[in-house]
């Protein structure tokens, strides 16, 4: 870097929250540098389940496929009754796909091989982790952060523009900013556990005195892999064995069954169950994502995912306001995802009563497609209209056609590190190109078709209506053509970052 920076963007953490965020930048052209103190990369299937508004990150990211192709779908739950029979149950709902939410349930991939192919993607990108590399100190001012670094080579002091913790739930750089961390411990330890066993089939997530947190214990088969991953609740004070022996003992004491054998333990770990939200995400140049921003229960899959989507949040920001944006832009990162956290503590602790109660079943809300930012600064109405979308609402999908023929979907066309202005039978008015904005027009004289209408069903456009799309697949405002409301586009789009209109037909 020139200036003196090592690094436009510091990285502390590798996870899902960090790769995340390292992907996003990569594309975009932007320096980083991503460290991890692990030697190596994390191995258990803490996080499995990845829910649709994330398989739609995922597909933009362009790892989709590959999650698809290691992972698969979550199988219906057996539960047992005390005299061995069992029935079988499905914990949510399975709703078909449609033209706008065309990922409808969740898919389940165990968390290290979730990491492994977002690390690939990176590779391709040109980067890679730096495990064995440890943050241990920072200074900030109003031009950048001082960091000093351990690491098998000794230490080195390092200058970024920014730098982002995400480096989990007992995270260095929250403690470090002394942000506070308040919420509570819900009275819940458990174990969570990969474990190769014998004596249970592979086509059902086995389920064992539901509702007792005593006895409960939950057995599911990894897909794709020759793995089941155990969960349990545990004394919330003692030691724990963690061996095959020991989990063994534990399956055969609480479900009565001597034939369900444990052989070996890949990965396992012991925790109290916590729901807690950082009081900051940013402090001047220094942001926190993932688990060092929120902690909650696992009730509901929704972990893993809400830190996917923070940094899908935070790495085009910093990209923009690296590349001339306005530095009130990194306020909204703060702004839309902490409420987001808030709710979604309150939903995985109501899931957590609900399971101990024995009653709980996951609905539309943990699909995280209605999560939206209405109330973003972000989020402008340039235009009045009487349609049910509103700017912050995540963008639709849609099947449509190319003018040249070839079946395309809006998602395609959003795909990228872009802005996408879709114009909407516009006539003579259009809108000139300008760096990092994409506009497609949708009519008949326009390179889009909809020739199916799901277009105009998802987003009611009048003619000459314009949807300006975020890079992040939320709208950013809606607009008709004209020289006042373009020269307002103009100015919206320039506090971003986004190059001037070279030109405008009217």
């Amino acid at each position: 870097m020139t200036n003196g920076f090592t690094a436009d963007v510091l990285i502390c953490g590798a996870g899902a929250s960090g790769l995340t965020l390292a992907i996003e930048l990569a594309r975009r052209g932007v320096s980083f540098r991503l460290i991890e103190k692990r030697e190596g990369p994390f191995r258990g299937s803490r996080g499995k389940g990845i829910q649709p508004r994330t398989q739609e990150i995922f597909e933009d990211l362009g790892i989709l496929d590959k999650v698809v192709a290691a992972g698969g779908i979550y199988p219906p739950v057996r539960a047992y009754g005390d005299d061995g029979s069992h029935a079988e149950k499905d914990i949510g709902e399975r709703p078909d796909p449609t033209p706008a939410e065309p990922y409808y349930i969740a898919l389940m991939i165990p968390q290290f091989r979730t990491e492994e192919i977002m690390r690939e993607r990176l590779a391709e990108l040109g980067h890679e982790v730096e495990f064995g590399c440890e943050l241990v100190d920072f200074e900030q001012n109003e031009d950048g952060v001082m960091a000093r670094l351990a690491g098998p080579d000794g230490g080195q002091t390092v200058r970024a523009r920014y730098l982002v913790g995400a480096d989990g739930g007992r995270s260095f750089v929250r403690d470090a900013l002394c942000v506070g961390f308040p919420g509570k411990t819900l009275g819940v330890r458990a174990i969570v556990a990969d474990v190769a066993l014998t004596g249970l089939e592979r086509d059902a997530w086995h389920e064992f005195n539901d509702g007792d947190m005593e006895r409960m214990v939950v057995i599911c088969p990894l897909a794709r892999t020759d793995l089941f991953q155990l969960q349990a609740p545990i004394p919330p004070d003692g030691d724990v064995d963690l061996s095959a022996e020991g989990l063994g003992r534990m399956i055969g004491e609480r479900t009565g069954r001597s034939d369900i054998q444990v052989h070996w333990v890949s990965w396992a770990s012991a925790y109290a169950m916590n729901a807690r939200l950082a009081d900051s995400y940013r402090v001047g140049r220094v942001f926190l994502v993932g688990d060092a921003a929120h902690i909650h229960p696992p009730t509901g899959g929704q972990g893993l995912n809400t830190s996917v989507q923070d940094a899908y949040n935070l790495g085009w920001k910093l990209a923009a306001v690296l590349g001339g944006g306005e530095d009130l832009l990194l306020d909204t990162y703060e702004f839309e995802r902490r409420p987001v956290a808030e709710w979604v503590l309150g939903l995985s602790s109501r899931l957590l009563d609900a399971q101990r109660a024995g009653e709980m079943r996951r609905g539309r809300e943990v699909r995280q497609l209605d999560i939206g930012y209405p109330d973003s600064p972000l989020s402008r109405q340039l235009a009045e209209r009487s349609g049910r979308l509103r700017p912050g609402d995540r963008a639709p999908d849609a099947p449509v056609m190319g003018a040249a023929g070839q079946p395309s979907r809006l998602f395609q066309l959003f795909r990228g590190t872009h802005w996408t202005l879709l114009i909407h039978e516009a006539g003579g008015e259009t809108v000139g190109p300008r760096p990092g904005l994409h506009v497609r027009h949708i009519g008949a004289q326009g390179d889009v078709i909809d020739a199916w209408g799901h277009v105009r069903d998802a987003y009611e456009l009048a003619p000459g209506e314009g949807v300006l799309i975020r890079p992040d697949g939320y709208i950013g405002a809606f607009l008709m053509l004209g020289a006042e409301r373009t020269m307002k586009l103009e100015r919206y789009l320039g506090h971003l970052g986004v190059g001037r209109l070279e030109e405008e037909s009217k």
